[in-house]
């Protein structure tokens, strides 16, 4: 198509007005899959707006996945061409269905399609720019070939970048020689107890959130680590019962966003937290594994950030905000002074990673170091945010309103927890909505004790667009009320 017709635009409303006339257009077949849109510059003229009200009104379509936008390159339509009622399939008029919190069902899918991924952990691999993209792996062609083997740190030019990044998104100075690569958090997490239990000559004693990140934990067991189960509650680990279970050696906590029941540690609260390990000598690993996409409230500091005594050990890495397949992640060393408790412990750990050895491929090492020299990496994650919160928007939207559900870890991340207050369990509604051709997890698989989570599943909305993300809830709401 080679412009959209002028339209007259409510002036209260020019975004919105804009948004719904692509999505009238989409939905009655004059705008088909794959047609181009006129650009941002171009409508605005023809409409007579700022560019501005049109460069929003495409953010918002893209958010929502009618369009695909991408820079230098022109936006084209999505959404397949779709001729259902809005809110016909929940048994409401379509008046009362808001169009921007309901844009209108797709089609069921082909009997024949692969299962849509719902578990969580996997992000939007492919909305980062393929010009970026391919400029990252060019310039790791690029580099000169030698006869050499890398650091087993990393090489410190991600370092680097690394450090600079930290700086801007979580608020708390380091330095290169602070910094190691990993083979993802699990990989960290196994470095760590590894390191422990040399240097202590035992088997060290992890305490860990429960429910938690499992994968983590089964990490920690086979390095050899003893992990001991601490409850999470509305704000976090609950530190009570940490300092009750007498001493351990390792605390693993998810400050920011707990995983999976995405709770946030107050400020108050972490600091309790710092005061007690240094006190203790207890080292305290946090993972910050989701921390960039914060949907609302605002933006709480890092663990490390609020580290005067030297005892926090940060894990991040890259397979939430960019691709778990490249398996890298960093741990920034606490700053310690030599007669600190945990000093040989850090001590340890650099050891430890030395002996291992290089375990990140350079080639990623180096597109990686592109992608944040260059700012690519930044240009993605402000466009990955506002599609993340759009998604969230819509789970909050079509299940707040369904007597018996609640979602919940809503506040931030790429996944929600979905519990309700009828006697179906967690593995009866995902065993149900995989018959519908949804996968998910459940959140009882995330305790570590008996009877410590609820029924519920957990949802990752990441890599969904948004009529995959509404099928997906359709089936959710069905499997509740079919096994209620």
């Amino acid at each position: 198509m080679d412009q959209i017709e002028v339209i007259a635009v409510d002036q209260s409303g020019k975004t919105a007005g804009v948004v719904s006339r692509v999505r009238n257009m989409v939905q009655d077949g004059t705008l088909r899959e794959g047609d181009a849109l006129p650009s941002t510059r171009a409508l605005a003229a023809e409409l007579g707006v700022a560019r501005g009200t049109v460069v929003a009104a495409y953010e918002q379509l893209d958010g929502e996945g009618w369009i695909r936008t991408r820079h230098g390159a022109v936006a084209r339509v999505t959404a397949p061409v779709v001729r259902a009622v809005p809110g016909a399939e929940h048994g409401r008029a379509a008046a009362d269905v808001p169009a921007a919190a309901h844009p209108p069902p797709t089609p069921a899918a082909p009997a024949d399609a692969p299962p849509v991924d719902c578990r969580p952990g996997i992000p939007a691999v492919t909305a980062i720019s393929p010009r970026d993209w391919r400029a990252a792996w060019r310039a790791a062609a690029a580099a000169p070939l030698r006869n050499a083997t890398s650091d087993p740190l990393g090489l410190p030019d991600l370092r680097a970048q690394v450090v600079a990044q930290l700086g801007l998104s979580r608020g708390f100075e380091t330095s290169t020689d602070r910094v190691l690569l990993t083979a993802g958090t699990s990989e960290a997490l196994s470095l760590v107890t590894e390191a422990l239990r040399v240097h202590l000559g035992r088997s060290p004693v992890v305490a860990v959130e429960d429910p938690g990140y499992r994968t983590g934990q089964r990490a920690v067991v086979s390095a050899g680590g003893t992990v001991v189960g601490v409850p999470v509650g509305e704000d976090g680990l609950d530190l009570d019962a940490l300092e009750a279970i007498g001493p351990v050696d390792v605390v693993l906590v998810a400050p920011t966003h707990q995983y999976p029941l995405g709770s946030v540690m107050p400020v108050a609260r972490r600091r309790r937290l710092l005061a007690w390990a240094a006190a203790t000598g207890t080292l305290v690993v946090e993972d910050d594994y989701d921390s960039e996409f914060r949907h609302r409230g605002a933006p709480v500091p890092a663990l490390a950030a609020l580290d005067v005594e030297g005892v926090v050990l940060h894990v991040g890495g890259f397979s939430k905000t960019l691709d778990p397949r490249l398996r890298c992640s960093y741990v920034v060393l606490p700053g310690v002074a030599s007669g600190s408790l945990v000093a040989p412990v850090v001590a340890a750990v650099v050891s430890a990673r030395r002996a291992r050895g290089p375990v990140v491929a350079e080639p990623v090492q180096l597109a990686l170091a592109h992608l944040l020299r260059t700012g690519a990496m930044r240009r993605h994650l402000g466009r990955v945010r506002r599609d993340y919160a759009h998604r969230r928007a819509r789970i909050a939207t079509r299940l707040g309103d369904v007597a018996g559900l609640e979602a919940r870890a809503l506040t931030g991340g790429l996944h929600a927890v979905v519990v309700w207050s009828g006697p179906a369990t967690g593995a009866e509604v995902a065993r149900t909505m995989a018959d519908a051709g949804f996968l998910v997890s459940t959140l009882e698989e995330y305790g570590l004790t008996q009877g410590s989570t609820r029924a519920g599943v957990v949802l990752g909305y990441g890599a969904l667009t948004l009529p995959e993300l509404d099928r997906a809830l359709d089936a959710l709401i069905t499997a509740v009320r079919v096994d209620a």
